[in-house]
């Protein structure tokens, strides 16, 4: 049978790539990790890891093993968080698992409030590119709960938060969108050329399905890792943008229009059991806070001047 720590040097060898770092963070020597190793693909019966001259792989066998010995070290985490809370020697932590795009928009109200309310309580955050990673590490035990777009078949309850509406960004010199009156016709921008996200993220997804249902596949100027980066990048006249609403800044150069037809995806809060009295204070903080097209946009949806 494994034991907990033998799970712990195989995710970490697996996530630093490289036997010699993961004793380095480990604190243990490369020979005593490496008859761990040998020890646990003993006691399974076949190779977990292939050693490479420069790194390791997975085998097979490893692949199928990985996501398990994940839950299983979160699940051991959460229990000893919880047994340190009982025993008062700690608050408690809540562990969030959400999209990048969510830690910009959706959570930063409902952390506030969460933070005045419960001062003691920690939150980790675990954040994702794209929606099907975020299921993945949510069913793999990475944290409480996930805040996202609900999963197809999700099994475990699920919170509905609301529908988070997307924005087209343009430079605000742009004869399109002074043109417009809040709103801006995809298929107009058919010719343009457009900021774009990195493949694996989900709103490169977004922008490619918003732009096949107008008739037509969006050019990339320039592709960004970071979604904050797209707005800044549109309102500096590299190319539109379609953005979630609630990432755009109070104090932004650019035109902010609804594009039509309109783009949107549900958002919901969801875990993989009955949540636990944390989760469920937090999950309502975030059903009453969460701010999927907050005022300020709203406003300068309403005007075809940019807001200074």
């Amino acid at each position: 049978m494994a034991s907990l720590r033998q799970l712990e040097y195989l995710v970490t060898i697996v996530d630093e790539g490289s036997f010699t770092r993961a004793a380095e963070l480990l604190h243990v020597s490369q020979p005593a990790l490496s008859h761990q190793v040998r020890a646990l693909e003993r006691d399974y019966g076949g190779a977990l890891l292939e050693r490479l001259p420069r790194s390791v792989r997975l085998t097979a066998m490893g692949r199928a093993m990985l996501p398990h010995a994940r839950a299983a070290l979160a699940d051991a985490e959460r229990a000893r968080c919880a047994a340190r809370q009982a025993s008062g020697l700690e608050v408690g932590e809540l562990q969030v698992a959400t999209l990048y795009s969510m830690s910009l928009g959706v959570l930063p109200p409902a952390l506030r409030a969460w933070h005045r309310s419960h001062p003691g309580v920690q939150i980790r955050l675990f954040e994702h590119r794209h929606a099907d990673e975020l299921a993945d590490a949510m069913l793999a035990g990475q944290a409480d709960l996930g805040i996202g777009p609900p999963p197809p078949d999700w099994r475990g309850p699920t919170r509905s938060l609301g529908i988070e509406p997307f924005v087209v960004v343009l430079s605000a010199d742009d004869p399109a969108g002074c043109a417009a009156a809040g709103r801006i016709d995809l298929a107009t921008l058919a010719d343009r050329d457009w900021v774009h996200f990195a493949p694996g993220n989900g709103l490169a997804d977004v922008l490619d399905q918003a732009c096949a249902a107008a008739g037509f596949q969006p050019r990339a100027a320039v592709r960004t890792e970071q979604t904050a980066a797209a707005p800044v990048l549109a309102a500096a006249g590299l190319g539109p943008a379609l953005v979630p609403a609630n990432i755009i800044p109070s104090h932004f150069d650019g035109l902010v229009l609804q594009p039509r037809p309109s783009v949107s995806r549900p958002v919901a809060a969801y875990t993989r059991a009955a949540p636990d009295p944390l989760a469920t204070a937090f999950i309502a903080t975030l059903a009453e806070e969460a701010a999927l097209l907050p005022a300020h946009v709203r406003a300068r949806i309403l005007s075809t001047e940019p807001v200074r």
